[in-house]
């Protein structure tokens, strides 16, 4: 496939922070991809929750199967558009690395207890992850990601006014052009975040019975498709309608995305990727009809789903928890496991908020939960 102009180009990257030599099968982006994958972040986001805690059931969404889903999306809007999909995924591939247990209910803890330490932030967190939390290569910290990657993931919600904490200080040693947009490839990876979002939230919500079929009949674009599985199939069985229906926003958000960035990139013109990083806008981006419709559908899900009483419950106690440890540690850092203790020094100070945040950011759901019972109940052994 021929890359159209305004895409990143794998023979112009601006290279790592450690120089490394080229590898003679696999370009740059394919070889950020590969080692989003074999990190150990990576594969821990399989039992980290997405909505529902990992022991809740087997079928539901994880930060692994989301990010997964979120790869697929975004290839196939990055090959419509004639971009590097190999940068594309690996963008969408690391996208969830910064998250720590408990998903969003975990984060809210975190920032809570850290708060007087900058709170937590997942995006800054995840390009703590890529550059120095993995420990696996002997010339460099971290996983020395090309600039393309490590831009796209610190900027693929747009421009950074006024970075602060961790993303300040390494843009100190390694300018990202964070006042930019990102690449398209960067835009394109955050737009195929909120269309899984959508729609295996839908999905695991309707399998959960947090709401049925006749709560979606009236939202745009869902209540479309419902309308249509309908005519075509006749009564189904549940699991199917579900899925024919699902299948069906997924296509309509794809396209609807392609066909709205085809037309603003053909407004705009832009003959590189500088002159995407430099527009006045984003490139990529919904139509305001389906920018309008995933806001009616985020909202149903927020009150629906989000807010169900069955996940405020889940989600109450994940924040105690993810707190709790957090305040734990901070205020007796002889708490620390060894490899922990002596980097975090004494209690209540930033070289120990650090320290917590790296630790718990980096458990898993179970993980968490265990550690709480090992350091809050008398029964369990330390």
């Amino acid at each position: 496939m021929e890359l159209a102009p305004y895409a990143v180009r794998a023979e112009t990257s601006r290279g790592r922070l450690v120089s490394e030599p080229s590898s003679g099968m696999r370009g740059p982006f394919q070889r950020d991809r590969d080692r989003v994958i074999h990190s150990t972040a990576f594969r821990k986001l399989q039992y980290k929750t997405q909505v529902f805690v990992n022991h809740e059931g087997d079928f539901y969404r994880t930060r692994l199967t989301h990010s997964l889903e979120v790869a697929q999306i975004a290839r196939a809007i990055a090959r419509a558009l004639r971009l590097d999909d190999d940068l594309t995924e690996a963008l969408a591939l690391a996208h969830d690395l910064g998250h720590p247990p408990f998903g969003h209910a975990g984060e809210t803890g975190l920032n809570t207890a850290l708060a007087a330490f900058g709170g937590f932030d997942h995006n800054a967190q995840s390009l703590r992850v890529v550059t120095v939390l993995e420990a696996r290569y002997a010339g460099f910290d971290g996983l020395n990601l090309t600039w393309e990657t490590l831009e796209g993931l610190v900027k693929h919600n747009g421009p950074i006014a006024t970075p602060a904490g961790y993303l300040a200080a390494y843009d100190a040693i390694h300018p990202l052009d964070l006042h930019t947009f990102a690449s398209a490839e960067a835009q394109v990876a955050a737009l195929a975040d909120d269309i899984a979002y959508h729609s295996h939230d839908l999905d695991d919500g309707l399998r959960a019975n947090l709401f049925s079929l006749s709560d979606i009949e009236s939202l745009p674009v869902v209540g479309a498709c419902l309308a249509e599985v309908r005519t075509l199939y006749g009564p189904l069985p549940e699991s199917r309608t579900r899925h024919e229906t699902i299948r069906r926003v997924l296509d309509r958000l794809i396209r609807d995305v392609v066909e709205e960035s085809r037309a603003r990139l053909a407004r705009m013109d832009p003959d590189s990727v500088e002159a995407v990083r430099h527009a006045p806008e984003a490139v990529i981006a919904f139509s305001p009809a389906l920018a309008e419709a995933n806001r009616e559908i985020k909202a149903f899900l927020f009150s629906h789903m989000y807010r169900h009483w069955r996940v405020n419950r889940t989600t109450a106690k994940a924040r105690k928890v993810t707190a709790a440890l957090a305040t734990l540690f901070l205020e007796d850092t002889s708490l620390l496991p060894d490899e922990w203790g002596p980097r975090a020094g004494a209690p209540n100070c930033a070289a120990a908020a650090e320290t917590v945040r790296d630790y718990i950011a980096g458990m898993t759901d179970r993980y968490a939960r265990d550690e709480f019972r090992r350091l809050t109940d008398l029964g369990v052994q330390g």
